[in-house]
């Protein structure tokens, strides 16, 4: 099959970033470590595994830093991934073949790719503590067990994603699309479950202001979840461009800040949520005696952290879904406020209106009752062998007013290329 395949290759990752400073397109160039290959069709790691064809597959932020080199060699995650790698892990599709021992999937399903790859589907019983808990993105084996080492679909390389036509998964993984609910609808389970994981790691309470930075696919998700089940509260948000202001005033925010200068954020929230501004000798001013009640960082920059720390409220919480390098910020609001910040990974068996379901199951079922609609996030579709022009849209947001952009698999119709 043809793959979107990414290797290892320190000369390649050092003259691609020296490249890519000049112009983004060569980090997806002759130099880059990922290229389409023909490599063999998936094997079943064990028999209660099964093969997905894939439909619709999602560029993760994950996926988008890794092809534009957006990371540190010391990365403590190195060390639960392996290569070389098949990106992509929102993926939704049909079942295609199964192993003898599969049990609760046939042939022809629709399903959605549950990806993180677990005590489950990597044969170890009896599961860990976490797993056990359906909290399957902290399970304590990702780097044991019958597969090599990663710790969801797409970065470890017997467990290759959705960039290929087809995907290897555990049949614990594919979760059953229920009819009415369309692939375009379905394909947006992952984000959205990171989104909701987030928010019910500190949901506001009733009254309560929350504000969501950034504006991207998790932000926007997170502002739709407020709006449809905290409707009291009032919900502000930092964009970065015109198109993401618009939807995130589509999907229910109050009001959408522009996300620089810092110095003005931290003057409009003030004026917002009725706070003090305080000058110090130098650098940014922060708010005392008032702020935001609860903030879902979905950028995780060191610059939206440190104004998050300075724009919360005392005894505020921050919520830190997005990912990105680390560098050093003055942080002294953050003990001053007693502020809480708590890191959020991903998603697994929430507790939901009374009920503990997968977070994929509830948005699912969300969908076909009605009750919330994500689509309007999809902005662009191309094909797999237009890799680089997907990546390429995600690069440059302002200029492509990208948000979700898939690779779509169909039959030549709306998926083939942008639409």
């Amino acid at each position: 099959m043809r793959a979107l395949v990414c290797d290892v290759s320190v000369p390649r990752q050092i003259v691609s970033s020296l490249l890519g400073r000049v112009d983004k397109r060569f980090f997806l160039g002759p130099f880059s470590p990922a290229a389409l290959k023909d490599i063999p069709d998936p094997e079943l790691p064990a028999p209660d595994w099964l093969v997905i064809r894939t439909r619709l597959c999602g560029i993760c932020g994950s996926d988008y830093k890794q092809m534009f080199l957006n990371g540190n060699m010391d990365n403590p995650m190195t060390a639960v991934i392996s290569f070389p790698q098949v990106l992509g892990h929102e993926v939704v599709g049909t079942v295609e073949r199964v192993g003898p021992a599969v049990k609760t999937r046939r042939v022809g399903d629709r399903v959605v790719l549950n990806p993180w790859l677990s005590c489950g589907p990597r044969g170890i019983t009896p599961p860990c503590p976490a797993c056990r808990d359906g909290q399957y993105s902290i399970c304590a084996n990702f780097a044991r067990g019958n597969i090599p080492a990663g710790i969801h679909t797409g970065n470890s390389s017997k467990a290759t994603g959705g960039f290929a036509p087809l995907v290897p998964a555990h049949e614990s993984m594919a979760i059953p699309i229920p009819d009415g609910v369309t692939w375009e609808q379905a394909v947006t389970a992952d984000p959205f479950s990171v989104s909701l994981h987030g928010i019910l790691k500190r949901p506001p309470k009733p009254g309560e202001t929350a504000l969501v930075y950034g504006c991207g696919t998790l932000g926007l998700l997170a502002i739709a979840i407020l709006r449809a089940f905290h409707p009291q509260t009032r919900v502000l948000a930092i964009a970065r461009f015109p198109h993401q202001k618009a939807l995130a005033e589509r999907l229910g925010a109050s009001l959408v800040l522009p996300h620089a200068p810092a110095t003005a954020i931290v003057e409009q929230v003030a004026r917002e949520a009725g706070a003090q501004v305080m000058k110090p000798w130098y650098g940014m001013p922060w708010l005392y005696g008032g702020g935001v009640d609860v903030i879902y960082d979905t950028v995780g920059f060191p610059e939206t952290v440190e104004v998050g720390i300075r724009i919360a409220d005392s005894r505020g919480t921050i919520v830190v879904t997005g990912v990105e390098m680390p560098k050093r910020f003055e942080w002294t609001p953050l003990y001053f406020k007693e502020i809480a910040v708590i890191g959020s990974n991903a998603f697994g068996v929430e507790e939901f209106e009374g009920k503990r379901r997968h977070a994929m199951e509830i948005f699912l079922d969300l969908v076909r009752e009605g009750r919330i609609d994500a689509t309007p996030i999809l902005t662009h579709r191309f094909t797999l062998e237009q890799y680089r022009e997907a990546f390429l849209a995600c690069g440059r947001q302002g200029e492509s007013g990208a948000v979700k952009v898939l690779f779509d698999y169909g039959d030549g119709g709306p998926g083939a290329g942008r639409d």
